[in-house]
């Protein structure tokens, strides 16, 4: 589909086997498009030609029929035409991870396996609002959760998406950030294996390196971090863990841990690591909302009380937190987002 094009109350004509077609025949009707289908070349012959309403003829790459002819009569007829990728003739799931939020962050490969969904299984994370256009005329499934309410147990959306697949559908399970960083996509990806249903992974940019990155903080940096440890901070962390943490050294950054971080800070205080060192929040990134909190972790706790930090947020402790802080004189120029 070509971007920007009006198809509203537009004639389409769509040329290619049903299963081949399905897709196309779903976007272009999500697009207002009035689809004429046309699923073998026996049923084209100039004598009967292209209807006069028809604007735009689409010929389906399913490897079997030859529209040698309906081109031939559309180009005659000076009928825009194109070529689109034909669906898939097996069900199958495909992990995607959609990024820290943004659209645009969303990989190529991730942007081409929505377009071609015939079921979408997604976050309240990750380019959810743009999936309209993403994934035209695809069933939508909503299974995002909150902290504390997941309307959807785990075990039903794994349920949901290989039945969906079993159907023959293409069905893409797009996930915030990447779907082997807290994202369960091993467990969905075991699941779809052992009921005999293909998997493909698509990787997503995490959130842990990316939400740091737009505000300035290097998870790494020459003479300050050689390393960096990502862990989830949804439940309080052990004493043997903090310990491990605190030792370590490097960078630590803690993802879904706003609700835990007073106990994390504590603990990581008690454990050795310096009152002083710095520590930031950055809640909602690569959205308008986009927020930075800085301190150290002595104050951490505190300041996000304070600032009524929530989650979405990355919590960032070690050396780096200290890098990229903008001036107050100059902050005040720059957007929200890169505050």
């Amino acid at each position: 589909m070509i971007p920007g094009l009006d198809l509203a109350g537009q004639g389409v004509l769509i040329a290619g086997a049903p299963w081949a077609a399905r897709r196309a025949v779903a976007s272009y009707m999500a697009a207002g498009a009035k689809v004429a289908e046309l699923y073998t070349s026996s049923e084209f012959s100039y004598r009967t030609g292209i209807d006069p309403t028809i604007r735009l003829v689409i010929t389906i790459d399913d490897g079997a029929s030859s529209w040698a002819k309906l081109r031939a009569a559309a180009r005659h007829s000076g009928i825009l035409q194109l070529s689109e990728p034909a669906a898939a003739r097996e069900g199958k799931i495909i992990l995607v991870g959609g990024g820290p939020g943004s659209a645009d962050l969303l990989t190529v490969r991730g942007t081409n396996a929505l377009a071609m969904a015939d079921v979408v299984f997604h976050d309240r994370l990750g380019p959810g609002q743009d999936l309209a256009e993403l994934a035209p005329g695809a069933q939508l499934v909503d299974v995002g959760k909150a902290p504390g309410h997941h309307k959807v147990p785990q075990e039903q959306i794994q349920e949901g998406m290989i039945k969906a697949a079993r159907t023959g559908a293409t069905v893409v399970r797009l996930k915030g950030g990447d779907p082997y960083v807290f994202g369960r996509g091993s467990e969905e990806r075991e699941s779809a294996l052992a009921a005999g249903v293909n998997v493909e992974v698509i990787p997503g940019i995490s959130s842990a390196i990316s939400v740091p990155g737009v505000s300035g903080i290097p998870v790494t940096a020459r003479g300050v971090s050689k390393s960096f440890t990502v862990v989830s901070g949804h439940d309080p962390f052990t004493e043997t863990e903090l310990s491990h943490l605190a030792g370590m050294g490097g960078t630590v950054v803690v993802l879904m841990g706003v609700a835990t971080l007073q106990q994390t800070a504590a603990g990581l205080l008690r454990h050795g690591l310096a009152a002083t060192t710095p520590a930031a929040v950055i809640e909602r990134g690569f959205t308008d909302s986009q927020r930075s909190t800085r301190a150290t972790l002595g104050t951490l706790a505190e300041a996000v009380l304070r600032a009524g930090c929530t989650n979405p947020a990355v919590i960032i402790i070690g050396g780096v937190a200290a890098l990229g802080e903008v001036p107050e004189n100059v902050a005040a120029l720059l957007p929200a987002a890169v505050r």
